[in-house]
């Protein structure tokens, strides 16, 4: 019988995505999973399973749990999927279990609850106002002031978020905020248009540990072209000199959710007037953001998330110092994707290459943004890592000059 605690993981999503999260938590932990289906990916790494059919159904989701529990003592729970973080701390405060509350979940979930928490705290964020119709949109824009930006209140991945220049642009932004709803769900149906915040944006990976949060690394995003706010690209530095600057800002916004236990990944914008939160998300970052933590720093938030549940002061001293490039491959246009290959021989001589993982297939049908969203555009990603930032960017640039993508318009042979 294994001496080492169990912690249970909610949705342990996809190899791709989220395989080195279950990974790094299964290095130091017995692990057991819910899942929608039977186990694939996750077999070598779970000693127990069970399979509800929707993870919002609490009755079904409480009677996994509770099953589970009747075979082994489950000491923590976690997940790091965005659309399942309320249901699961739900779950941890029935299970009588370490954790923050629902609210302060609800209140990182809920975007239009975000911007009233920060200021009521003087967090420094942007405008915004919720609209439950066009009308109220346009009302909203022309009192911020435009550009504006308008957005799903509760769905992550920038999905529905898209920048609206004059009141031309408004209604067809509007729409395509409610298209991202529709699609995608969330905690609510609400749209928010809030002030355009211009400037590099960044990510604070934190921890906060009894109502302390320390922030342990920076991400700095690569966006797409506007009026869209896709990310293509992420690169991160153990010790980058700007963690200082917006860490007490990352800080502040994450208390101001009442958040006392987990990992944050919250976004900001460097405007002129200094530092802005756009949003605190109460996970590990998605694009392989955690991983690009573990392999600068040393620090593997998976770990310090299950550390967290289960009630352990997680170490946070780095033991590491590199840096990581990370890429995002979108397709060159949308149709059906006739090619996308990279030598194999180069992956595996240069040691410095993670990936590229694949979300596609050849023959599969792409369909970029704004008729399409990251699900339907998403090729595949890679990341490259090495000693300093510019060698890493270096590499990630010599990596995608060896990827070749190509796209057949639908129709043509």
């Amino acid at each position: 019988m294994s001496l080492r605690p169990l912690v249970l993981v909610v949705a342990p999503g996809d190899d791709i995505y989220r395989g080195y999260c279950l990974r790094q938590v299964a290095d130091a932990y017995d692990v057991a999973v819910i899942t929608t289906g039977p186990l694939t990916w996750e077999q070598p790494h779970v000693v127990d399973h069970e399979i509800v059919e929707d993870f919002e159904d609490e009755a079904g989701l409480f009677a996994a749990c509770e099953a589970l529990a009747a075979r082994h003592p489950v000491a923590g729970v976690v997940t790091w999927a965005e659309g399942h973080l309320t249901a699961v701390a739900r779950l941890a405060e029935h299970l009588g279990l370490a954790t923050t509350s629902v609210e302060s979940v609800r209140t990182c979930r809920d975007k239009a609850a975000s911007r009233a928490a920060f200021a009521t705290r003087g967090v420094p964020s942007a405008q915004s106002t919720a609209a439950n119709s066009l009308h109220e949109a346009l009302a909203a824009a022309k009192a911020i002031g435009y550009p504006v930006v308008v957005k799903p209140a509760s769905v992550g991945g920038s999905i529905g978020v898209i920048k609206a220049e004059t009141q031309h642009d408004l209604a067809a932004a509007y729409a395509f905020a409610t298209r991202g709803v529709q699609l995608h769900g969330g905690d609510n149906t609400v749209v928010l248009v809030e002030e355009y915040l211009s400037g590099e944006e960044v990510s604070v990976e934190c921890v906060t540990y009894q109502g302390v949060t320390t922030a342990v690394a920076l991400t700095r995003k690569e966006l797409g072209p506007e009026p869209l706010f896709e990310e293509i690209g992420h690169t991160l530095t153990a010790g980058d000199p700007l963690l200082a600057t917006v860490a007490p800002i990352a800080a502040a916004a994450v208390e101001a959710t009442g958040t006392v236990n987990g990992i944050q990944h919250v976004e900001l914008r460097l405007t002129p007037s200094g530092p802005r939160v756009i949003e605190v998300n109460g996970r590990i970052g998605g694009d392989w953001i955690g991983w690009a933590v573990w392999r600068a720093t040393g620090l593997s938030l998976p770990r310090i998330a299950a550390d967290l549940a289960v009630g352990q002061a997680p170490a946070l001293t780095p033991t590491r110092q590199q840096a990581v490039a990370i890429k995002v491959l979108y397709a060159p246009a949308s149709g059906t994707l006739a090619q996308r290959a990279i030598p194999a021989t180069f992956t595996e001589t240069t040691g410095w290459v993670h990936g590229p993982a694949w979300l596609m297939e050849e023959g599969d049908e792409v369909l970029l943004p704004p008729e399409g969203d990251l699900d339907s555009a998403r090729v595949g990603l890679f990341a490259t890592h090495a000693d300093t930032l510019d060698l890493a960017v270096a590499r990630r640039t010599v990596t995608a000059n060896h990827i070749a993508l190509t796209v057949t318009a639908d129709g043509q042979q």
